[in-house]
């Protein structure tokens, strides 16, 4: 288990490329890694995974169904999966691969529009953040806006999540810890490099965005540098950490949780949006937000002193024109478009 985490960190694994969890008793997708064989063959975020290769997923662990995903590249997986209205399970055969998570992406759309995509938080996600911030103002000149999308991004580092905040940030906390003792309240502050983006930014976020994403999501909210849009995020705000051991074993301890700028728990409540708007599914792809997973809904998660109900959706699917299969990517884009606008009718 050690080693798993080890390899997930540096970002590279034989595999289908899905985050799993149990969910009431049923092995379940989190959400699928973006460019991946599970995400290009169509698995989605609620999927209940009920066999692997003909046996069923029935009591099954984590580690076990990551050990029957996982493999060598090119050997082939089928997994079985309901699905919200869905008449029957349906078989997908997917043929593994080298899963290298690319955490950075970007694009730039019409009016200098620029589009920072966030897939997840490894070793190296700040320093990339930094150098495709650079190249695409260097090609494009100055932005007038920058959309930075973390929806299903399930996290990772913390120290990634501190740098990409930071990236946007020139001073103010960026996440707090609190656990049961002194020694383990910590606090993340933003330094001022002097090249921070100095234009409109605008954050997505769904019911897939977890962990590390939402610390950089509530560290932008509270600090008044970007406009959140989309859905309730996942919700898991609590710190674990892992002690290496003798033998190559190590114990990976829950120590604290994590809170935004303002004081705001994470854990199980997640970060709300400034502006709510869900993904609209095609007509042929329809499915219930009831049965997306968060952390609220997992087995003995910490309970917060409240909980929040609204739902979301997934984000866009490769190789179709995102903007007119992403209606929270074109909101974002609208909203930055009208950007002088919108911040007066917020103030008022």
């Amino acid at each position: 288990m050690y080693k798993e985490l080890e390899v997930e960190t540096r970002g590279s694994f034989g595999g289908i490329g899905i985050e799993i969890t149990i969910k009431k008793d049923v092995l379940t997708v989190v959400s699928p890694i973006e460019d991946t064989p599970a995400f290009l063959a169509g698995i989605k975020a609620g999927d209940q995974i009920i066999q692997i290769d003909g046996k069923s997923t029935k009591d099954i662990t984590i580690m076990e169904a990551v050990k029957k995903l996982r493999g060598p590249k090119d050997t082939k997986v089928t997994i079985t999966i309901m699905r919200e209205n869905m008449p029957k399970p349906k078989d997908y055969t997917i043929t593994r691969d080298v899963i290298k998570i690319r955490s950075i992406k970007s694009k730039v759309y019409d009016d200098h529009i620029g589009y920072i995509r966030v897939a997840s938080f490894q070793e190296r996600t700040a320093d990339d953040l930094k150098k495709e911030l650079k190249n695409i103002t260097v090609k494009n000149g100055a932005l007038k806006g920058l959309i930075v999308d973390l929806r299903n991004n399930p996290g990772g580092l913390l120290n990634q999540a501190v740098g990409v905040a930071d990236v946007f940030l020139k001073s103010g906390i960026i996440v707090s810890t609190k656990g049961r003792t002194k020694s383990m309240e910590t606090k993340s502050m933003a330094k001022n490099d002097g090249d921070e983006p100095t234009c409109p930014i605008v954050a997505l976020v769904n019911e897939g965005t977890a962990s590390a994403a939402e610390i950089v999501s509530g560290a932008l909210q509270d600090n008044g540098r970007a406009l959140v849009v989309g859905t309730q995020t996942f919700g898991k705000g609590s710190v674990q950490t892992v002690i290496p051991l003798e033998g190559g074993s190590a114990l990976k301890l829950t120590t604290a949780k994590y809170y935004t700028p303002n004081g705001r728990s994470i854990q199980a409540e997640g970060i709300a949006p400034d502006i709510i708007v869900k993904h609209i599914r095609p007509a042929e792809d329809k499915e219930s937000t009831d049965d997306l997973v968060r952390e609220r809904d997992l087995r003995g998660h910490i309970k917060p002193k409240k909980e929040n109900t609204t739902h979301g959706e997934e984000s866009l699917k490769k190789d179709q024109d995102p903007l007119s299969q992403d209606n929270q990517l074109k909101s974002a884009i609208d909203i930055i478009k009208s950007w002088d606008i919108m911040k007066k009718n917020l103030k008022s």
